[in-house]
Order: structure tokens, then sequence, then C-alpha cells
């Protein structure tokens, strides 16, 4: 049995934000979102969040988790007191209680359970994640025998010289076995610099105390303020991007391209640089996106190309090409074997296959069929300054250039729009439309109007 508490109560003032630390967004999710996802693998029978600063917002943030508890602790006096405000709650409780900060959003899932694994085999009272630093200047050193049990921890200002030169560093991840800590838990004292209640100090009381180094002291980097964030960041780019190439997608410039770890990539797409993927896109096989492109919780199916485009929240069918500088967005679906060009913009509508819209046209709220050819300049009007309306284009339909569709229209199969008609009244199939006024030519205007 194991139950999961994660520290999530203080504000992080070095943010320099009223929003509560471990709400601050990496690459698409929480870092505290983060940190829960971390322990998939233990399946934890209990998942319970240590709240204090803005508690009701991360209780909002975090609504969409399912079995989450969340505990109060009204004053933040450390990081023992935190955990002393479980003794209630866990007062029956008869396994491991494994804590995590809600800050440390780096940690692998096969790590944790690694570290759970250990504690449970070796039989141990407390076990410590450690890590070994190139600069551990800052942390508290964890110093072991042979075996790794811990004999102590102390704090950097307090180590001596010699002591300074041991890299192990306390991660500040810890499995109990939560009878033996709910016992010592009580004994914690504030004789420290910072008067708040430590929770390392109860290695001190209870016997068998193992360290379990991690592989990559990357995992444990902490977030404190918006430098190290982005750092964090960084970090995890790299692992996202490492993870898709070696699984067979080809970036140009990786350092140029940021990707959201909840992108969805086949092998043989090829990133562009200056390219960003995010949330849950998918992007299939053959597809060439960018330069210069923003993919968003969107569909590209095979073989498309986006040039200098944003896609947003829209659908992308096979062997289409998309841009350059193009928009689409609102739930747009475009069908397979189109083109969609220079300048054009289109939002929640619906374009079938072989349509192409090829430069400086607007689309919004329409639906076209197969074969439709959309001249230059072609806009749906479709607001009418209190609604949107629909604006239907049957298959074949060529519309000219400068043409302007007043929703609500329908346009039947095979329509030719004359160009700079301006087209309010439903056209039936097979028709031409000519919705402009007559030329009229005046002769000598010039020399009149010198007169």
């Amino acid at each position: 049995m194991v139950a999961v508490a994660i520290l999530a109560a203080g504000r992080g003032t070095r943010m320099k934000s009223d929003l509560p630390k471990v709400l601050h967004s990496l690459a698409g999710r929480s870092l505290v979102e983060r940190v829960i996802d971390s322990c998939q693998l233990l399946e934890p029978d209990k998942k319970i969040v240590i709240i204090g600063y803005q508690g009701v917002k991360i209780q909002q943030e975090l609504s969409h988790l399912d079995g989450l508890e969340f505990v109060t602790q009204t004053e933040q006096l450390g990081t023992g007191h935190a955990v002393q405000q479980l003794i209630p709650y866990l007062q029956d409780y008869q396994g491991d209680l494994l804590v995590l900060n809600g800050d440390a959003p780096l940690l692998r899932k096969i790590t944790l359970h690694q570290l759970v694994k250990t504690h449970q085999q070796s039989g141990n009272a407390a076990t410590l994640l450690t890590a070994h630093l190139p600069n551990p200047q800052g942390y508290g050193r964890v110093f072991c025998d042979r075996n790794n049990l811990v004999s102590q921890i102390i704090e950097d200002r307090d180590c001596t010289p010699a002591q300074k030169q041991n890299r192990r560093v306390n991660a500040g991840i810890y499995c109990f076995k939560w009878q033996k800590l709910a016992q010592v838990l009580p004994q914690l004292s504030t004789n420290n610099d910072q008067k708040e209640y430590y929770l390392t100090e109860v290695v001190g009381y209870l016997d068998q105390v193992m360290a379990v180094d991690v592989a990559d002291h990357l995992e444990i980097t902490g977030i404190n303020d918006r430098q190290q964030l982005s750092t964090a960041y960084n970090i995890l780019q790299t692992r996202i991007k490492d993870y898709w190439m070696k699984a067979g997608v080809m970036m140009i410039q990786p350092e140029t391209i940021t990707i959201d770890e909840t992108v969805q990539l086949e092998p043989d797409v090829i990133i562009e640089p200056q390219t960003h993927i995010r949330g849950h896109t998918l992007i299939a096989t053959g597809s060439h996106i960018g330069p210069g492109s923003l993919i968003d919780n969107s569909k590209i199916a095979s073989n498309v190309t986006v040039l200098y485009s944003v896609v947003n929240n829209s659908e992308v069918a096979e062997n289409t090409t998309v841009g350059p500088y193009a928009h689409l967005r609102g739930a747009a679906k475009v069908g397979a074997n189109c083109r969609i060009g220079n300048f054009v913009e289109i939002k929640k509508s619906s374009l079938g296959d072989n349509t192409n819209a090829a430069h400086l046209s607007y689309l919004g709220d329409a639906t076209l069929g197969d074969r439709v050819n959309i001249g230059a300049g072609t806009i749906t009007a479709n607001y009418d300054g209190i609604r949107k309306h629909q604006t239907i284009i049957g298959s074949g339909t060529k519309t000219g250039s400068n043409s302007v569709m007043v929703a609500p229209l329908t346009l039947g199969e095979n329509v030719t729009v004359a160009a700079g008609s301006v087209v309010t009244k439903d056209v039936p199939p097979d028709a031409l439309v000519i919705a402009r006024a007559r030329q009229k030519e005046i002769p000598d205007w010039q020399q009149n109007s010198k007169q």
C-alpha cells in the first residue's frame, strides 16, 4: 500500500506572481499536475495534496483529476509541519507514504517506482531520493555508509570544507513507513535559522534510512523563480525532442522548436525551424511542418504541408497544403488534396476534398463541398452585427476574385460567381451569378473635367 502526499501549500514569492507557484505552467501542464502524473506507475491508494495559499484555486484547477484528496496547511511552517497535517487523516493507515514537492515537475515515473520498490524490498523506515550534483552548493549533503544507509544530513551552511566535497544531495523526496513516521512527527523542533519544522529532522529518529541515487540529477530540479522555470522547460524540451527523434521524427535545428508533452507524432514527420506544436495535437506520417508554424490542439493527417501558418483547434486531411501565412481556427476542417494558400483565414468552416482557396480570402461559418475553387479576395460575410450566419457552397462551384457571399446564403453545385459580385440571395445549381453594377463609360471625361 502506498499513499502519496504532495506539498503544495506555499505561495512561491520568488515567482513574483499572485498565482500559486505550483499552478504555473510547464509545457502545457501545471507543475503540480506534472508531479501528480509522475506517480502513475505506483497506482497509489491515496493521493493527497497539501494546500495553503489560494488552496481553493488549486482545488479548482485540479478538479478534472480523479481520486485527489486535499488537506489544508493553514500556516506554512516548513515541510515537517506540512506532513504533520496528515496525522488525523492517516490515523489508521498501515502502508507507506511517498512525500513529493509540488514544485519538482521533472521526476520520471520509473524513478519514483524504483524508489518505492527499494524502500519496500529493503524494509526501510525511510528512503530518500538523492542525487550527485556537479555543483552542490546550497544543497543539504547526505552522508551514507557503503550500503547507502544514511548516517546524517547536513545543511550546506553547516558543512565543514571537507564535508562540502560530498556531492550527494537531498532531493526532498521521501518514502516512509507511515506508522513509524507518525510516531516521530510530534518530536520535530524549530531549532534552526528559519524557525520551521523540517522533515529532514526525522532521519535522526528513525532506524534504517536509505538513500537511492537518481541516475539523472536534472530530475530533481525544483522551481523557485522564473529563471528556474525556464531552465526546467529547456530540460523537458530536450527530453521530448530526443524521444521523438529516436522514434523517427526529423527535426531541423531542434533547438528552435518546441513541442508539448501531449503532442503525438508519427515517423517520417519533418519539423522545420521556428515551429511550435502544442496541446493535444496529432501529426501523421509524411507531413512537413514549418518553418515558422504554430500547430495547437489540431489533427494533421499524412503528407500535409504547413508553411509559415497557424492551425488552431482544427483538422487537415491528407495531401493538403496550408500556407504560407494561412490561419485555420475555431474547429475548421479541411478535406484531402486541398490548397489553402497565402493569407487565407478559415474559421469554423468545413471544406470538402480537392477544394482550393489559394489567396487573400476569409471563409467563416461556411460549408464547402468538393472541388470548390475560391477566387482571390473572396469572403463570406457571416456577421450581421448581432449573429453569425452560415454560407453553404455546393461542390464544383467557383467564385471570381473579390466576391462577397452575404450570409445566410446557399450556392448550389457547379455555380459560377462572376468576379466582384456581392451575392445576397440563394443561387440554384449550374447557374452563373453576376451581382455587380453594370459598367458605365463616360467619353472625354478628363477633358470635360478640366473645362
